[in-house]
């Protein structure tokens, strides 16, 4: 069964628009499976290479050559990040000859991490991340909570066995540290990116102290941050940046980092069931997690996405800035007969809210004081972010 991905529309609409787009995402995530299904919609004949076969690499010796041969095709370059300096040789090739469609490129990291690459093809490129499937994307064939145990990679939701799922994301965490960060040229010691990795996953939504990892580690804090900066730059986690307003008040300054797919998070916790989810002391930071990145894959980067801490107590787990302006308080909450704090008022006065929510499980939405909706996170994403964009 294959399973239409949300952004394929509009990486074919880049793709008429622009001479280069990158489709960017961790492995396994369905990449080259979304480019091929665009090929027919391309009006142009496709050449497809794969940079992990050899053979294909060889035919990129003379790489300047090969692709100016090919200029009336669409060059479809999958895991682009293994032969970093081809950028350099697209911008003349798109200069000499600029129409849109003429290069798609598919790569496990994001632009920050392929070196040489940040400003050599400017205006000449769209850029497109593919997550792991998100829960609007499974829904009709998908529960909530079988999403949020397992995550959204597509061969461990097509096959739903637990042995499986296991091997496979030990696999691919163990593939990332020792494999994939080295083929990018970064030397890195893999078992102090695998210890920091699991210690995110019990730091689920904390505020980071570099500090205190550097010392747990016994490494440099510049090494954390490099660390910090790969896992992040692999898709791997999010760094949810504080909102910095001058109101007077001492701000939180420090990001909360969340590791993304809520099934590597469980994984790497040793959660193995949603009842063993239930029991966890981590459940309640998961369930942030899981809000917090289905909503970025909904909004896929158009929105801007802060929390909001004083050190006087005020807090909003997660405050969002649509394209038009409207400014959106949310609190997030495992029950779905939510308290809520003094501090999450406050917090939406200071931030001068137009809108007020409590994202949980699973409920009928509801008014609270003060114009707070609670909600579950399905009809926030299905409702509520079409009508505040409307």
């Amino acid at each position: 069964m294959i399973l239409k991905r949300d952004l394929q529309k509009e990486v074919l609409t880049s793709s008429k628009l622009f001479p280069v787009v990158a489709l960017v995402g961790p492995r396994q995530v369905g990449k080259t499976t979304l480019a091929h299904s665009i090929e027919k919609e391309l009006g142009k004949p496709v050449i497809f290479l794969d940079l992990e076969i050899r053979s294909d690499v060889e035919k990129l010796r003379e790489a300047y050559d090969f692709l100016k041969y090919y200029e009336t095709h669409c060059v479809l370059i999958d895991e682009v990040q293994r032969m970093p300096e081809l950028f350099a040789i697209l911008r003349p090739l798109i200069d000499a000859h600029r129409v849109a469609g003429r290069f798609v490129l598919l790569g496990s990291a994001s632009p920050l991490l392929i070196r040489h690459n940040s400003d050599t093809l400017a205006g000449r490129i769209a850029y497109h991340e593919l997550t792991p499937f998100s829960l609007l994307e499974i829904i009709e064939t998908t529960s909530q909570n079988e999403h949020w145990i397992v995550g959204g990679f597509p061969e461990i939701l097509l096959k739903p066995d637990e042995i499986f799922r296991e091997r496979w994301l030990e696999n691919f965490i163990r593939t990332f540290v020792e494999r994939d960060l080295a083929e990018l040229g970064f030397d890195v010691r893999p078992q102090n990116v695998m210890r920091l990795w699991q210690m995110l996953a019990h730091l689920q939504g904390a505020t980071m102290n570099i500090s205190e990892l550097s010392n747990a580690l016994g490494v440099a804090s510049k090494t954390i941050n490099t660390y910090l900066d790969l896992l992040e730059g692999g898709f791997m986690i999010h760094r949810l940046q504080p909102y910095y307003v001058n109101i007077g008040k001492r701000l939180v300054k420090s990001p909360k980092t969340y590791i993304r797919d809520s099934g590597i998070l469980h994984h790497l916790l040793r959660i193995r069931s949603f009842a063993d989810l239930m029991g966890h002391p981590s459940n309640g930071a998961s369930w942030e997690g899981y809000v917090i990145e289905q909503i970025r894959r909904v909004t896929q980067g158009k929105w801007e996405m802060y929390f909001y801490r004083t050190q006087a107590g005020a807090e909003c787990d997660l405050f969002l800035i649509a394209p038009n302006g409207k400014r959106i308080c949310i609190e997030i909450k495992l029950s779905n007969a939510p308290t809520l704090s003094k501090g999450f008022y406050q917090s939406c006065i200071d931030l001068n809210a137009d809108l007020k929510f409590v994202i949980v499980p699973s409920v009928d939405a509801y008014p609270k004081s003060d114009g707070i909706w609670v909600c579950s996170l399905l009809y926030f994403l299905q409702v509520k972010i079409p009508n505040i964009l409307s």
